[in-house]
């Protein structure tokens, strides 16, 4: 067994459930990302992607369940545990009155890295995400696609080994998508675990090594990267869970 193998899941979900008002949110998820693996979470809008998210990156309490970053329990992961966490779910950190390089010098004190490694830590995502011409421009001039790669470089400079990003593609340009393909990669290969949402089930096969499909809530199936036509045997997944739940009178009881 390789030494990555047996390290604890870098993010893990057990029976979580989350319920608000109307039925919404999740119910009894099992999920874990492990060390090195690119896991996406695919599903219609509303199914619980985002809410998922956030539970697993202790931004809202499950109703029950447990939920652990690096092994330790989020109600309990200290300022170092969190410290080798990246996230960006819904939204990217860009405040519009700084520019991009500012923007991404308070990501790296946010995220607890040492005043004297800040400036190599900027110029390296800098690079990486192509935003040298960007740097000096305020982030409220910036495109929705610049927007989102200052986003991802924030969330992603201080090499965290734990990244959830709640579809990261939005509004990147077809450069942009290619140049966080390829981030992504580089970071599973150095051991990074990574918990990716996205409509974009092409992009998702690029890249993902197992892709878990959520449906009002829940986990219904799992796709094959490698399988042919994702999005026809995602809409059939989908479809056989609402056709099954239509048909149980205790699913609607549940939900009520």
């Amino acid at each position: 067994m390789s030494a990555a193998a047996a390290e604890a899941p870098r993010l893990e979900a057990r029976m979580v459930a989350r319920a608000f008002r109307g039925g919404a949110g999740v119910h009894g998820i099992d999920l874990t990302v492990e060390p090195g693996e690119i896991h996406a979470l695919v599903g219609l809008n509303g199914a619980g992607k985002t809410t998922l998210m956030r539970l697993l990156l202790g931004m809202l309490r499950p109703d029950s369940g447990a939920v652990r970053v690096r092994g330790r329990d989020v109600a309990e992961a200290d300022a170092a545990t969190w410290a080798r966490v990246g996230q960006l779910v819904e939204h990217p950190l860009a405040y519009a009155e700084l520019t991009g390089r500012a923007n991404l010098e308070a990501a790296a004190r946010l995220h607890g890295l040492e005043p004297r490694r800040i400036p190599d830590a900027v110029d390296r995502v800098v690079e990486e995400f192509a935003l040298a011409r960007y740097a000096g421009v305020r982030a409220s001039r910036l495109s929705l696609g610049n927007r989102q790669r200052v986003g991802v470089a924030g969330a992603l400079l201080h090499d965290p080994d734990a990244v959830v990003l709640d579809e990261p593609t939005n509004g990147l340009d077809p450069a942009g998508v290619i140049v966080l393909r390829e981030s992504l990669l580089r970071r599973a290969a150095a051991g990074a675990g990574i918990l990716v949402s996205s409509h974009h089930l092409d992009e998702v096969a690029r890249v993902a090594d197992r892709i878990t499909v959520i449906n009002d809530g829940r986990v219904i199936g799992a796709l094959d990267p490698a399988g042919i036509d994702l999005e026809r045997a995602f809409f059939a997944l989908v479809h056989e869970d609402d056709r099954a739940r239509t048909a149980d009178p205790t699913e609607q009881e549940d939900a009520a």
